[in-house]
């Protein structure tokens, strides 16, 4: 066994050279330690060459034992050892010419296969005192090393993506602050958001959805490249630092970069999946500012370029603060606005088109805010739906409907729109009986209508709640076909009674350069073919009328026959056995959205909040804080992808109308969800 077996017995310590002791349980009991890969002893001359060493060591270092004997100590350790400790940490060599006890000294072996001991030894002396060498043992610590690493790894990196994390994202951020302060230079920061994501996810599933987000990590790492760092914060959410990039108009070209190459096309399960990108910048000041607060800027530049249309990015403006804080109004105004009577439903005649006799009402919700007037649902709906108050309010919509429309007589409709919240509520189906039951209306008068990314989810509770409803007798009806991910499959699974023909398509169907007429006359052969109903909605003009009664779409909707209306009126109307009679316009004229959107307005070198009020190809109603000049040189940012100029045509307080520079495409409009 060699002299090593002394190590475990009492008594004075004794130098190498001595006679070795015969074979003793405790030199079995060695050699069982060594021979099981946990560890393995050594023991050096007072020069520190090895006089011992276990043979699993030279078995790993690939040396026989002989080889080994009589060489430094040291010749074992790689000089990378000091890598993993702290720079003053002391070597192995240290300890061995200074005749001190150590323990536990980690090392790297000079091995092909990275190697880490922990080993420890203590001096030996004979009696008077005289040093005679080391003696030790030592541990294998390459597993736990590994172990180490890989959680280091893991901590520091998303595990889907292989992209650093959150925290080393806050961490790059922090330092590329100090840094630029130092330097005297701005640093940058990214926030992208995904558009459209989440209905890959649904559709295709979250395999699918996981392939996606590698693929998109891997086109960002690869524009970013050197200028920064890229990471993922979570879901479909990423960040990029870019610690020497404060350039506008590179910060732009990069930006857009991104988003070209991120809405290509990706190829996943034999499917070309296409998707988006938003992007908020924010680059930092000379201020106080955190990387907290620098995050915060670019969210508030994030939600500006989702509601710019998407697609798109946005930089940070000190005006968004006040764009924010306006939303927290409007969401606390509007958890109040149902319990203080300032929610309303409004009825929109529908009506036969061979026979103009209304045949029924859609329900309507308007919000009167008691300071800033009508708040258009396209902005207050998508609110209630982010803070949990859409089910509230749907149910209240829903009764108020129903019981107006009990006093009708028994051959109207009432349609009820639901959200595709509403639509996930278990318990929406007991909910529809019991309005049902309480407004003593039958079920059959109730026409549900649901828009089509409520299918997206191609599952067993999106089946089971439309056959839950159809049990109770009601009809279903798909609202504003055509305008999102439409399907023919959601016609052939779905028992829909009536398709509603997006405003979209009627809206300019009867110019003669305009190919929409032949798109509604496919949808209602279809609809007709499959045994549905179908209603054209936003007809407003003579010439929309006739084409539509031509297409043979069976209802209208339209203010042609009227515009919504109050329960009175609606109460009235319905009673009347007489056909409406149609009023509007012989032909088109120029489109003009009613719509209540906040934007900023840029005018005389200072950004300001407003609100526009209704929208053309050729102008807008902006209502702004303060009394803008006539003939005012404005830029408006709100929904197309880059400012739109105008100029400012006529004044009334806080109202002005503006003209644009350029023809606005109305369609921007209706890329914002």
């Amino acid at each position: 066994m060699g002299s090593i077996g002394r190590i475990l017995r009492p008594g004075v310590s004794s130098g190498p050279d001595e006679a070795r002791p015969q074979p003793s349980r405790a030199d079995g009991l060695i050699r069982e330690y060594e021979a099981s890969g946990k560890g393995w002893f050594w023991e050096t001359t007072r020069d520190g060459a090895l006089a011992y060493i276990s043979e699993g060591v030279a078995d790993t270092v690939g040396r026989e034992v002989a080889d080994l004997l009589e060489r430094p100590f040291v010749d074992l350790i790689s000089s990378e050892s000091q890598g993993a400790a702290a720079p003053s940490e002391r070597t192995l060599g240290f300890y061995l010419s200074s005749h001190v006890a150590f323990q536990d000294l980690i090392v790297r072996a000079k091995t092909k296969n990275e190697t880490w001991w922990s080993i420890s030894g203590r001096p030996i002396h004979d009696e008077i005192g005289r040093f005679h060498g080391y003696r030790g043992f030592a541990a294998d610590l390459t597993k736990m090393r590994q172990s180490e690493v890989e959680l280091d790894r893991l901590a520091r990196q998303d595990s889907l993506t292989g992209l650093p994390n959150r925290e080393v994202l806050r961490h790059a951020l922090d330092d590329a602050m100090v840094s630029a302060v130092r330097r005297k230079r701005l640093c940058s920061v990214f926030l992208l958001d995904l558009d459209r994501f989440k209905a890959v996810n649904d559709t295709l599933g979250h395999p699918a959805g996981d392939m996606l987000l590698r693929l998109v990590a891997l086109r960002l790492s690869d524009k970013v490249g050197n200028l920064g760092q890229a990471g993922r914060l979570g879901g479909d959410e990423f960040e990029v630092v870019l610690p020497g990039l404060s350039s506008r108009a590179e910060l732009s070209e990069l930006a857009q970069a991104i988003i070209d190459s991120l809405s290509r096309p990706y190829p996943i399960n034999g499917t070309n999946v296409s998707i988006g990108a938003s992007i908020g910048i924010v680059t930092s000041d000379y201020d106080d500012r955190t990387s907290d607060d620098l995050m915060r800027d670019a969210d508030l530049a994030l939600y500006a370029a989702k509601a710019a249309g998407k697609g798109t990015y946005r930089f940070f403006s000190p005006d968004m603060h006040e764009v924010a804080r306006e939303r927290q109004l409007m969401e606390s105004d509007l958890r109040v606005a149902l319990e203080n009577d300032q929610l309303r439903v409004v009825y929109q005649p529908v009506v036969n088109t061979s026979t103009e006799a209304v045949t029924g009402f859609e329900a309507l919700i308007r919000w009167d805010h008691p300071e800033h007037g009508p708040i258009s649902p396209t902005e207050f709906i998508p609110l209630a739906e982010e803070i949990g108050l859409i089910n509230e309010i749907g149910e209240w919509v829903l009764r108020t409907a129903c019981a107006e429309a009990a006093r009708w007589p028994e051959h109207i409709m009432i349609a009820v729109n639901l959200s595709p919240v509403q639509f996930k509520a278990h318990a929406l189906p007991s909910l529809v009986q019991m309005v049902l039951s309480d407004s003593g209306l039958a079920a059959k008068r109730l026409e549900l209508e649901i828009t089509e990314g409520v299918l997206l989810n191609n599952d067993e509770h999106v089946h089971d709640m439309i056959g839950r409803l159809k049990a109770i007798g009601v009809k279903l009806a798909l609202d504003d076909f055509g305008t999102g991910y439409s399907s023919l499959s959601y016609l052939l699974r779905v028992p829909f009674d009536k398709i509603k023909i997006d405003q979209s398509f009627v809206r300019g169907a009867s110019a003669p350069e305009s190919r929409n007429a032949a798109l509604i006359r496919a949808m209602v052969g279809l609809a007709t073919d499959l045994d549905m109903q179908t209603t054209a909605e936003g007809v407003e003009t003579q010439d929309e009328l006739i084409l539509i009664r031509k297409l043979g779409c069976s209802h209208i909707q339209g203010y042609i026959f009227g515009k919504p209306m109050p329960a009175s009126e609606a109460s009235k109307l319905a009673a009347s056995e007489s056909a409406v009679r149609p009023d509007g316009f012989k032909k088109a004229r120029e489109t003009r959205i009613r719509l209540i959107r906040g934007a900023l307005l840029h005018f005389a070198d200072r950004v300001r909040s407003a609100r526009l009020r209704n929208i053309s190809t050729g102008g807008a109603l902006v209502e702004c804080r303060e009394e803008l000049p006539v003939g005012a040189q404005i830029k408006l940012d709100f929904a197309a992808g880059s400012t739109v100029d105008g100029t400012v045509v006529w004044t009334k307080g806080l109202h002005s109308g503006v003209k644009f520079t350029e023809p606005f495409n109305l369609k921007l409009l209706q890329q914002v969800k």
